[in-house]
């Protein structure tokens, strides 16, 4: 059987190219490389240090490839070509002419030479991206750095002028309570100095005091001593006078007796006037010792209150003196502290000139860095001067890039396939020692060439892209995140997946949303759709989206987002879905699709559209087979409308992403499906079978395309048959046992592969939203 001749490629489409070529494809490009360019400007040096020329000269003076080798042709001339906006636009504006009005093959051939001019410049504009998204990382990297110095500067300018503002603080601080306590100590100083003044001044006259009251205690005792020898002397007088007076009264009476016996009565009375006399004598001399007695007395009285006055005046001047070196010792005292004092206020002012020298180098320091810091903000500044003007050509870099892309999409205009393998699984049973399904390593399939072998047979396909069993589900999607971009640029995009039951189809496009690593196509492209749309805000660009889940299940559409839903996982019940609701699906003259009365949901973050797709999970039809444990009984169709709106341009785009998990082919005897199972095969076999015939109705070109024989094709049909940009994903087991059915789905997507549908476009007409949701 003619394998080959099933898997050619349409004429329109590029020949093989090399590994190193095959890279250029727009279709390949990593995801990495599609969102930021360096520079919108078209002519520059390139990163290789060669001379470039202008491409009209290249072109001018030489043809750019030959048909022979346009891979080698291509590869070895844009390391020397450079492309100017005028070339440009010259190969984006450029016509096919033939030398007739029927000569398909003159505008075939131009058509690849446009395909290889194209191939060129988009690798040299690709060259140039990476050039400029390293010179906009290092620049970013700067204005980061920078930021982040100018941040450490002044989080270390601050800190250094709390610190010193603080030590100041606290240096002033310390200064007046030691400037008030040295007030204070000079106070009490003064005050101390004075009272021993004055206590000085006291004790020096009772010194004085003393000194005359001892002089006048002197006089007093020599007046004593003198009145008691006066007194000593008046009682030797009085003792006497009495022994003289005892002489007279015994002279008397001897007189007396004198008289009585011998003398006169003339005698007598002589001695009676000298008696007299005597006693007159005596009396004067009594008075005279009275005299002496009241003087003695009165000295005494004197010395006696004169020795009061000195007792009492040695006992205040004994309180005076005690006093006085209380007051010594205090005054001792408060010089010392004086003198520590005055010793603490030089080491506090040779403090506060240190603190003071210091604060002047701070603020030295603080000027610097705020020289520093101004000249950071300068470049600051400067960077990101640069960086808006870098930003500014990467927008206008990019939008270049979409219109590169897009126009060699629409060039191709052929559906994208995808094939995948996937991994061996326990219940696959034991693996066969001879692999039936290999992958050549030749230059120009590799990577995208599948050998499958039956019977001994080998039979070769080739497809845009083919992942192994060892690709994982980021490998897939970065392959497929540009189509999706597309969706938002406002184009209509369809991705399904085609294969028999048990090759993952579910997988791949849904896969485990609640681990990272295994998220399908639909999660992560919705992730990316969002992501994007918020960086775009940026650029003004504001994105309102709606999305809607149906299934067809036995040829009958089932709104999966139905809060009132009657059907849901158990596919026994044979009910269609909400009662009184008509599913019916609807063209309008614009190309657009809708189907009536299905539920639509605006969506503004992953989280909901998280929450939507379990939603459609938990009620999506499933049954079990011998062929698959879970396997889908419905074909799932998610659709996401893009609606856009450039606030600065008054632009808007409308987009369509279409992501379907087809239910999967399966033979009767090998799924052993009976009663409702069995209907549920035949329905899926059938929606595929029409499917197939739709595709071979392109393929032949047929006036008639039969899209109204199931619900799916014409679901659809503008994907199939209108300006779509469509992929599918065929998706083949391993194992032997499903080689026959591998087998098929291969051709089926070697066909689908050949054949040509209308040219995508970008829908940017302003024209109301329709309330429904449009699938085309």
């Amino acid at each position: 059987m003619g394998t080959r001749s099933q898997n050619k490629p349409p004429l329109s489409s590029a020949p093989p190219s090399s590994p190193s070529n095959r890279k250029d494809n727009i279709d390949e490009i990593p995801i990495d490389k599609r969102r930021r360019v360096g520079s919108g400007k078209m002519v520059g040096p390139a990163n290789s240090g060669r001379t470039r020329q202008a491409f009209s000269v290249v072109n001018a003076g030489q043809d750019l490839a030959t048909a022979g080798d346009p891979a080698s042709t291509a590869s070895s001339e844009c390391g020397g070509i450079e492309f100017t906006l005028e070339d440009v636009e010259a190969i984006l504006n450029e016509k096919m002419k033939g030398k007739t009005k029927f000569d398909y093959k003159g505008k075939c051939e131009q058509m690849t030479e446009y395909v290889k001019k194209l191939r060129l410049c988009l690798k040299w504009f690709l060259e140039r991206e990476d050039n400029h998204v390293l010179e906009h990382e290092k620049l970013k990297n700067m204005v980061e750095s920078t930021e982040k110095e100018r941040t450490e500067l002044e989080m270390q300018m601050k800190s250094k002028e709390e610190e010193s503002n603080s030590i100041i603080a606290e240096l002033r601080k310390n200064y007046a309570s030691l400037e008030a306590k040295c007030t204070k100590e000079e106070a009490d100083k003064l005050a101390a100095i004075n009272s021993h003044r004055r206590e000085k001044d006291a004790r020096v006259s009772a010194e004085s005091a003393q000194a005359s009251l001892s002089n006048e205690l002197k006089k007093t005792r020599e007046e004593l001593s003198s009145a008691n020898q006066k007194i000593s002397a008046v009682n030797e007088m009085y003792k006497r006078l009495q022994e003289y007076n005892t002489s007279l009264q015994q002279y008397n009476s001897k007189l007396q007796t004198e008289v009585a016996s011998a003398y006169s009565r003339a005698s007598q009375e002589e001695a009676i006037k000298q008696k007299e006399a005597l006693v007159n004598e005596v009396g004067s001399l009594r008075g005279e010792l009275q005299q002496v007695r009241d003087d003695r007395d009165r000295q005494l009285l004197q010395v006696q209150t004169l020795s009061v006055e000195v007792v009492k005046y040695q006992e205040s001047t004994g309180k005076s003196s005690a006093e006085l070196d209380n007051m010594m010792i205090k005054s001792s005292a408060l010089e010392d502290t004086c003198s520590s004092q005055r010793d603490q206020i030089q080491i506090l002012q040779h403090q506060l000139a240190a603190a003071n020298e210091k604060l002047q180098r701070v603020d030295m320091s603080a000027l610097q860095t705020r020289t520093e810091f101004e000249e950071q903000k300068k470049m600051v500044e400067d960077l990101n001067n640069r960086l808006a003007d870098a930003e500014l050509q990467i927008i206008e870099a990019d939008k270049l890039r979409k219109k590169l892309h897009n126009t060699i999409l629409e060039l191709k205009g052929n559906i994208r396939v995808f094939c995948r393998v996937r991994p061996f699984l326990p219940e696959d049973g034991a693996r066969s020692d001879m692999a039936v399904i290999s992958y050549p390593t030749s230059t120009e399939a590799l990577g995208r060439g599948i050998d499958v072998v039956q019977n001994g047979q080998k039979h070769p396909f080739t497809f845009d892209q083919v992942f192994t069993h060892e690709a994982s589900q980021q490998d897939v999607f970065v392959e497929i995140s540009q189509l999706v971009q597309s969706a938002l640029d406002g184009y209509k995009v369809c991705i399904f997946a085609y294969g028999q039951t048990g090759s993952g189809k579910t997988y791949t496009m849904m896969g485990n949303p609640e681990a990272a690593e295994q998220k399908g196509l639909i999660p992560q492209s919705l992730e990316q759709i969002f992501q994007i749309s918020q960086s775009l805000i940026s650029q003004g660009w504001r994105y309102k989206m709606q999305a809607s889940m149906l299934e067809i299940y036995n040829e009958t559409i089932r709104d999966l987002l139905s809060t009132n839903r009657s059907n849901g996982p158990d596919i026994s019940r044979a009910d269609n879905g909400v009662a009184g609701k008509q599913y019916a699906i609807k063209h309008d003259a614009n190309g657009n699709t809708y189907v009536s009365d299905l539920t639509i949901v605006d969506v503004c973050s992953i989280t909901e559209i998280s929450s939507l797709l379990r939603q459609a999970a938990q009620n999506r039809s499933v049954g079990k087979t011998q062929m698959n444990e879970q396997s889908s009984r419905s074909h799932f169709v998610f659709t996401l409308r893009i609606s856009g709106v450039n606030e600065s341009t008054e632009q808007q785009v409308q987009g369509v992403l279409n992501l379907i998990d087809l239910a999967g082919s399966e033979r009767l005897s090998k799924s052993g499906s009976t009663g409702d199972r069995l209907k549920e095969t035949q329905a899926i076999n059938l929606s595929l079978k029409c499917l197939s015939d739709v595709i071979f109705s392109l393929a032949k070109k047929e006036d008639h395309i039969p899209f109204r024989n199931s619900k799916l094709t014409y679901l659809l049909q503008p994907c199939l048959g209108g300006d779509s940009k469509t992929l599918m994903f065929v998706n083949i087991s391993p194992s032997p046992s499903s080689v026959g059915e591998s087998l098929c789905s291969l051709r089926f997507a070697a066909r689908v592969n050949a054949c040509e549908i209308g040219i995508p476009r970008r829908q940017t007409n302003m024209r109301p939203l329709d309330s429904r949701l449009s699938y085309g």
